[in-house]
């Protein structure tokens, strides 16, 4: 039993590690795709974007380990079914759950670890990789000069080169519109030919022009009037001009605040602070906004504390529009003046009151699915597995194509559900507990489902079993096949030899 027990294992770690990589470079490569835009152009060095990928790759994990975990049961399970070593397991008296005993094991553990990555290494790679993506994103596009167009990527400088040498880096017909002086002069400088670059600190712009001219229009506080225009002629002139932006520079920004970098202790002090913020925000009533700013001064619409309260039993209804009828213009003019004033400042109170209770009850919202989603991981692994590897025993093939079509279909399917799910406890229509823990509702029963089939050897992915069934029910029903058909899968079963 141990000696099959470690075949077991070995026929399944191998296949676990390689699909869990290949998934991990699959995911990788999306996530290069989707922030290649930001990254290209800012001649970022080789370490900053390793530490970027490692990061993202460690928050692709819960991602990728369902998957892996899939994948790697249905080609184990397709291998020994396909070399006919599951069925002689079966032969010697050793049941399905039997022979996945160390299997289940080392998924366990898997499972269980998977919980510790998500709970806290996930939260710390995602503060890294959003800190570094807004460091990326502050930095400005390295200096690339295109033939005939104006560079503006330096702020109050425009640069237009003619032609550029792509060996020496020699630029020709070179513009310079400079407008970084505070008084508000202007430069203007044309050149012949010259050399503009970075520092090798990225912290100045080196600019060395050859026979060119320099035209200067001087401005002071009477510029629409009077102006001075200076004329300057050269044969070398070198310029260095302080830059900023153009590094890769470390920020303090810290994204500790977001749900996806938080733990599950975390978590939970944020979800009990957000309840009770949602809480007295929603179930506030309207009244003090009427008693403070829309009804402040009438006390028939709001009456006064018990103490104020004044006997109106005998007091007929206010006629108000006959009030203000009979006042003069300038006085009606003012009694609407401020009622629209008041209504104004009413109707800004309220959407601040609204839009601070919604941005709660976002995170709120982002909060409970991050904490059901570090829940739910280990559970759809175990799942994942449990529907993989009684796949693996009843198709009984090996390799990578047949699982891997099998593992996207599922996948495809656990994903779609998982992200309905989400969008539905993130717009607040179910709890998060609905959302997160649908697709484990839905395919837990398939997981079970599959496991009673293969371990009962059931036919119900068996190719030949089907096609033994509709050739009973077709000569049971008298149905023929067309002439034209037959003679085509004849032709295709006779020998290479035959066809040629």
């Amino acid at each position: 039993m141990k000696t099959i027990h470690k075949l077991v294992l070995k026929s399944y770690l191998g296949p676990m590690f390689l699909t869990f990589f290949i998934v991990m470079f699959v995911l990788m490569m999306n996530f290069i795709w989707r922030y290649i835009d930001e990254l290209v152009g800012k001649g970022l060095d080789a370490g900053v974007i390793i530490e970027l990928m490692s990061y993202a790759m460690a928050n692709m994990i819960p991602m990728g380990l369902p998957l892996a975990m899939l994948l790697a049961a249905i080609m184990t399970l397709g291998n020994l079914g396909e070399n006919y070593e599951l069925l002689a397991m079966k032969s010697a008296g050793m049941s399905l759950p039997k022979i996945l005993k160390p299997l289940i094991i080392v998924v366990g553990i898997i499972a269980i670890g998977s919980f510790f990555v998500v709970n806290n290494l996930v939260p710390y790679a995602n503060k890294k990789m959003l800190s570094i993506l807004y460091d990326i994103r502050q930095q400005k596009q390295v200096i690339e000069f295109q033939d005939g167009l104006f560079f503006n990527g330096i702020e109050d400088m425009s640069i237009r080169v003619g032609k550029q040498d792509p060996k020496t880096h020699l630029l020709r017909d070179v513009l310079i519109y400079d407008n970084r002086n505070i008084n508000g002069n202007m430069t203007t400088t044309v050149a012949d030919s010259g050399y503009i670059r970075l520092s090798d600190d990225k912290k100045y712009l080196l600019v060395t022009l050859f026979n060119g001219e320099t035209y200067e229009q001087t401005r002071n506080y009477q510029w629409y009037s009077k102006s001075a225009l200076r004329h300057h002629i050269f044969e070398k002139q070198d310029g260095v001009i302080p830059m900023e932006g153009f590094g890769f520079e470390r920020s303090d920004a810290n994204f500790s605040n977001q749900s996806t970098t938080k733990n599950i202790a975390q978590l939970d002090r944020a979800i009990d602070s957000l309840e009770l913020t949602v809480n007295s925000a929603t179930t506030r009533s309207y009244e003090p906004l009427l008693r403070e700013q829309i009804f402040a001064n009438d006390n028939q619409v709001l009456p006064l504390p018990d103490s104020t309260r004044i006997d109106k039993s005998g007091f007929r209804d206010a006629l108000i529009a006959d009030s203000i009828a009979r006042l003069g213009l300038r006085d009606r003019d003012k009694v609407w003046g401020i009622a629209r004033a008041n209504a104004k400042n009413s109707r800004g109170l309220f959407s601040f009151d609204e839009s601070t209770a919604k941005e709660a009850l976002n995170q709120l919202y982002r909060s409970k699915i991050e904490w059901h989603r570090k829940i739910s991981l280990p559970i759809s692994i175990m799942i994942f597995f449990l529907i993989g590897a009684p796949l693996g025993a009843i198709i009984r093939k090996g390799g990578l194509g047949t699982p891997i079509v099998i593992s996207v279909i599922f996948f495809v399917i656990y994903y779609i559900i998982s992200i309905s799910g989400e969008k539905a406890a993130r717009e607040g229509n179910w709890e998060a507990f609905y959302g997160m823990w649908l697709s484990s509702f839905i395919l837990a029963p398939i997981a079970v489902y599959l496991t009673y089939k293969a371990t009962n050897d059931s036919v119900l992915l068996d190719v030949d079993w089907y096609t033994g069934r509709i050739k009973y029910y077709k000569e049971k029903w008298g149905i023929h096949t067309p002439k034209w058909m037959s003679a085509l899968a004849g032709r295709f079963k006779r020998k290479p030899e035959e066809n040629k």
